[in-house]
């Protein structure tokens, strides 16, 4: 058991604890009030004139819920408020593929040479599906991606993906000399 001393010592603690716990917090509320007391609102200027500042917010924010006024720049990544399910942007091409160049996937061709000239290396290529061989240099156009870069034994081709889950809307082909 306790003594008694033990248990008034306890209870002035006590009491002195919560002196001061209230003490703080009125320090912290006439703190508030006397800050809230120094600042003072800003009014605008009463004009004679309607205000259009108004009037312009307004207009403003029923053109961006229209979808107008509004721009977003993705760099390389995908843009999170076009929907997944919709179409891409980039118009599909329908019927058969175009002759040449153009009309060559990715996929189905083979590197058969490699040649450096003053004007740059081109990478001569060999369809599967077409007997022609084709003469390709760094920025020709395929019917699915580009030409990135020509080295010594190999090319590398940017194909396009067609998966809006993927990050990037590409892909880098490598395609290595054929001995």
């Amino acid at each position: 058991m306790r003594s008694t001393a033990q248990r008034t010592l306890a209870s002035t603690a006590l009491c002195i604890a919560l002196l001061l716990v209230i003490g703080w917090q009125s320090t912290a509320v006439s703190a508030q009030e006397s800050e809230a007391a120094s600042v003072q609102p800003v009014l605008p200027a009463l004009d004679d004139e309607p205000d259009t500042d108004v009037d312009d917010l307004l207009r403003d924010e029923s053109a961006m819920l229209a979808g107008e006024g509004y721009l977003y720049d993705p760099g390389d990544r995908r843009d999170p408020f076009k929907s997944l399910l919709e179409a891409r942007d980039r118009p599909l091409i329908r019927g058969p593929r175009p002759e040449g160049i153009p009309g060559l996937l990715i996929d189905e061709i083979d590197i058969s040479g490699i040649f450096v000239t003053a004007d740059g290396p081109i990478i001569q290529v060999q369809s599967s599906d077409r007997e022609q061989s084709y003469l390709l240099r760094v920025g020709d156009q395929l019917y699915d991606g580009d030409v990135i870069s020509i080295s010594g034994k190999e090319a590398i081709f940017k194909q396009i993906v067609d998966d809006p889950t993927a990050l990037k809307p590409f892909r880098e082909v490598v395609k290595k000399l054929n001995p």
